[in-house]
């Protein structure tokens, strides 16, 4: 009797995880396949560094795999051993059982190619501004060039600099340049500061603990760049689990959205070289920015993925 309660108590327990057989899932591609069902079966968010299931899927699987995600295809039908398939479904059952951005999971993302360790410290990076810096500051006189000259650009300076990233990609698009960066979180520039080690770039990038301007005197830049906060109230309330996972300060913007961008915008003329000017993102509050600065003739950039995200404006403009 007391064996037949024991068996009928475990039976009406909740019911554990399903295990995936070997014999189902073979493939890198399959692997795929299944995490794209769970996430759209879970309901998930993505913006953090993938857009959609599928590229999440496969982010996920090259990790699990220490694979490039530029070399999922040359793998795709390739075999996945035991060990490895486990490390898989776990992470995929993780990320919906958790609902944390799948970078935190793996302590990675990419921007522009290039691997940057994140944690719950920082927001996942993905700004568009990397791929600005490629597209409209790559001189040789092309079209659409803000700065004519990338190696004659000697101080950049990255604002809200988070994990370092932009800092990062900056130091690499302008050889020559002295790039400062800036987060008013110490635990940002402890994120940053391994970023900047990993890549190398000690001796080209200075971080600084402070809000915005306040730790750099009276530096002046050919350029600044940055994705600061900018979610107003409602959307704040509105944010997904996955963002909720990030930290708050990285996000929050005030009642409208733009309280840190307004102090970006009085402030930069100081700190800017005749010559230079100020790159910001501002996520989709393109209206409201033209509303309350209708005078500033901004530039409104686009990218592959966004149209009217990001502004530029001349530092003689903004005078």
């Amino acid at each position: 009797m007391a064996k037949a309660l024991k068996k009928t108590a475990r039976s009406r327990a909740a019911p554990k995880r399903a295990k995936v057989g070997r014999a189902e899932l073979l493939t890198l591609l399959d692997f795929v396949r299944y995490a794209v069902s769970r996430f759209i079966e879970a309901k998930l968010a993505f913006a953090h560094g993938t857009t959609d299931p599928v590229a999440e899927a496969a982010f996920l699987v090259c990790e699990a795999l220490h694979l490039h995600p530029d070399q999922f295809e040359a793998f795709a039908h390739a075999r996945v051993t035991a060990a490895e398939g486990k490390l898989i479904v776990d992470l995929v059952h993780k990320r919906v059982a958790t609902r944390k951005p799948a970078a935190y999971l793996v302590n990675k993302i990419y921007m522009r190619g290039l691997p940057f360790y994140v944690d719950e410290r920082v927001i996942v990076p993905r700004s568009f501004i990397g791929e600005l810096l490629e597209s409209h500051f790559g001189g040789d006189g092309e079209a659409g060039s803000l700065i004519d000259d990338p190696s004659a650009v000697e101080r950049v300076l990255d604002l809200c600099t988070g994990s370092g990233c932009l800092a990062i990609l900056a130091a690499h698009h302008f050889p020559n340049a002295a790039v400062d960066a800036v987060d008013v979180s110490k635990g940002a520039l402890d994120v940053a500061a391994r970023n900047v080690s990993e890549h190398g770039l000690g001796e080209h990038i200075t971080l600084h603990r402070g809000d915005l301007f306040t730790p750099l005197g009276d530096n002046k830049y050919d350029l600044i760049i940055t994705n600061p906060p900018y979610v107003d109230a409602e959307g704040m309330a509105a944010l997904p689990p996955e963002c909720r996972a990030e930290p708050k300060l990285a996000f929050d913007g005030g009642p409208d959205g733009l309280d840190v961008v307004r102090r970006i915008l009085r402030d930069a003329p100081d700190h800017l070289t005749p010559d230079g000017g100020l790159l910001c993102e501002i996520g989709r509050g393109r209206g409201l920015v033209e509303e309350a600065f209708p005078e500033l003739p901004l530039l409104w950039l686009d990218t592959e993925e966004s149209e009217g995200e990001v502004f530029w404006i001349a530092a003689a403009d903004l005078r």
